[in-house]
């Protein structure tokens, strides 16, 4: 069984993790050391995870309540959770399917004067254009936040230059992890420099906690490998145990309640020198690699079956998605010929508020109804990967039509369904 996503993180940076929340150093100038490997350190900020740095964010930036954040409408749900909590709100602007991001068009009409911030969102590891979305938020005075947590590529790109932050992630599922870690870049000078006081006040993470994590993944990494996941999904089904669920449950980043307590704590320093390791040990042939397989795989479905999001160049292909009519059909076909397919659980479409019902993101919650995605990494071999194209294209039946609308807040229904029961073969 190829399992749905493997921990990018290697044994020995657990191990040296582990040794680390042994054998504790001192936290002093370790976040300095990870924010001085960035290009531009001064506008650099490490932080817990890109919530504890979206949060903070908003803290300073004290923006009046009411004020509107106009939101990439596919997004995970403590984005919006933080955002409300600060009295904002959250405004969807639906997806079109090839991007995976806004068009221009829907993002202009999202705009009213009660708007004061765009939080553009790269979804599954493509790069969305940002110099019209800036020019738009030029126009209109507002700020803009990129969320980067899905698309970190090295040093390919660090966020764009007129940003007024750019947020990256190293969470569990994340490229190159340190099952933990943010960083963020902030134009502001001196929004960044009450951003480093105000953490200076927080509590500092549990060494113990993070190392517990250190554990924990290293057997959901060791889970991951073919011959012990097909055994573990068997058990799951002797034993009545839910997989899919307790995947996605085990890989949460802030279970449980006190979330913002959870968020609100400066990175321990086992976890700011796994970050350092790992950002200075960034292989960057192995995302080449992981690159031209995402290519090829795209290639291989073809026409056939729609990619969300494979039309951003940059692409770093962190997550495999296609769009199909019966999800759970495609899973289950897929987990019989050997690959861990899921729907996924952790993204959400953003409700419109009840006083703009006209931004109701009925493309994004379409996608997310029929979105699969596919178990995709370097170790997935060149011929594993055609025989899963053919498993995708032999189930999926009715395709979904080639003829993606180039407005998808307008022309929801025109992404539709054709007729046709055809088997696709990839040679």
């Amino acid at each position: 069984m190829w399992s749905r996503k493997r921990i990018d993180i290697g044994w020995l940076d657990i191990l040296y993790g582990i040794l680390h929340v042994c054998f504790p150093l001192k936290p002093a100038r370790l976040d300095e050391l990870v924010e001085e490997i960035w290009s531009n350190p001064e506008h650099i900020f490490a932080c817990l995870s890109v919530r504890s740095g979206f949060d903070l964010l908003l803290t300073m930036l004290g923006l009046p309540e009411g004020s509107e954040v106009l939101v990439s409408a596919i997004t995970i749900p403590d984005m919006v959770r933080i955002i409300e909590h600060h009295g904002l709100v959250p405004v969807p602007v639906d997806i079109d399917p090839r991007q995976m991001a806004p068009t221009m068009e829907a993002w202009q009409r999202a705009v009213t004067p009660g708007a004061r911030v765009i939080l553009a969102t790269h979804l599954f590891g493509g790069q969305i254009p940002m110099e019209p979305i800036l020019d738009l938020a030029g126009r209109h005075g507002l700020l803009v936040i990129e969320d980067c947590a899905q698309a970190f590529s090295g040093k390919g790109y660090s966020g764009h230059s007129r940003s007024d932050a750019s947020m990256f992630s190293f969470g569990s599922i994340k490229n190159n992890t340190a099952l933990g870690g943010a960083v963020l870049r902030i134009r502001d000078l001196e929004l960044l420099a009450r951003m480093r006081a105000a953490q200076t006040a927080y509590p500092q993470q549990n060494r113990r906690l993070y190392g517990k994590r250190l554990f924990k993944y290293a057997v959901l990494k060791a889970l991951s490998s073919r011959i012990i996941s097909a055994f573990f999904v068997r058990i799951c089904k002797v034993i009545g145990i839910d997989y899919d669920r307790w995947v996605n449950r085990a890989a949460r980043g802030f279970p449980g309640e006190s979330f913002f307590a959870q968020i609100r704590q400066k990175p321990c320093a086992p976890l700011l020198a796994v970050l350092k390791r790992r950002l200075l040990r960034f292989d960057s042939h192995r995302l080449e690699r992981h690159v031209i397989k995402g290519r090829n795989l795209a290639r291989l479905l073809g026409k056939n079956v729609i990619c969300p999001g494979a039309a951003n160049a940059p692409h770093t292909y962190w997550v495999f998605p296609v769009l199909v009519n019966e999800p759970e059909q495609m899973i289950g076909h897929l987990a019989r010929v050997g690959f861990d397919a899921t729907q996924g659980q952790s993204l959400c479409v953003v409700p419109p508020p009840a006083n703009r019902p006209e931004q109701k993101a009925k493309m994004a919650e379409k996608i997310l109804a029929n979105i699969v995605f596919l178990p995709f990494y370097p170790e997935l071999t060149e011929n594993e990967a055609k025989r899963m194209a053919n498993a995708v294209l032999k189930i999926a039946g009715e395709k979904w039509s080639s003829s993606i609308p180039g407005n998808a807040s307008s022309s929801n229904d025109s992404l539709g369904v054709s007729a046709g029961t055809k088997r696709f073969k990839v040679h």
